[in-house]
């Protein structure tokens, strides 16, 4: 168990739900850290942009983990200047903790797949560990320059991420749990409640901004 390890968890959040949040708190109760930190992106670079801005997207993070202290929210890219690239994210957390402290970035697996479209993804395990959550029954199709990445680099005792700053892979299949931001979109679009998908701040967030077409009859 470690107190000063960062593991941090990016993504548009557009809007948060329970899947993302019981990903984040298994995490950490796996690798046995003090926090895991949700990191909404501002504007991300190698997917569609997000339908709500990066202040409503925090604010929704924030209101999701209000009541559990072994998640916070980090606004560093919500608040930069600079497009959301994740080696970016990394050199500014870099210059917070250090270069001996472990960092730990969590990817869904699909992302993992497509690193080598990333800026600069070359240095990323310069920066950082990778942890890649696998879906139940997902299976993995690596390019032939992925393969040998996964090689190089994988672990399967979590407790070597803590004896370096940076520089392994981990894969771990967690509780499954099909939500999608898309699908909670669509439902509000069509007029039809999404509780019981996100948390109920989160929600009544939703319904007093009007966010993603709502009407209030729903």
């Amino acid at each position: 168990m470690t107190d000063t390890a960062r593991v941090f968890m990016g993504g548009t959040f557009d809007p948060i739900h329970n899947g993302h949040l019981r990903t984040a708190l298994e995490i950490k109760q796996w690798l046995g850290v003090a926090q895991v930190t949700l990191l909404p992106s501002k504007v991300p670079v190698h997917r569609q942009q997000p339908a709500r801005s990066g202040e409503q997207r925090l604010a929704m993070v924030k209101l999701s983990i209000a009541d559990e202290p072994g998640l916070i929210a980090d606004d560093r890219e919500v608040l930069s200047d600079e497009a959301s690239y994740s080696v970016l994210t990394l050199e500014s957390l870099r210059r917070e903790v250090g270069d001996t402290t472990p960092v730990c970035m969590v990817l869904g697996m699909d992302s993992y797949l497509s690193l080598p479209h990333w800026e600069r993804w070359q240095e990323l395990l310069d920066l950082c560990h990778i942890l890649v959550v696998k879906r139940p029954g997902w299976v993995y199709q690596p390019c032939e320059l992925m393969q040998q990445i996964s090689r190089r680099h994988e672990i399967t005792d979590k407790d070597k991420l803590f004896n370096s700053p940076a520089g392994h892979v981990i894969f771990r299949e967690l509780t499954p749990l099909s939500i999608s931001a898309t699908q909670i979109r669509n439902l509000i679009a069509a007029d039809q409640s999404p509780r019981y998908l996100i948390p109920d701040a989160v929600w009544d967030f939703i319904q007093q901004q009007k966010l993603y077409g709502f009407e209030s009859k729903i």
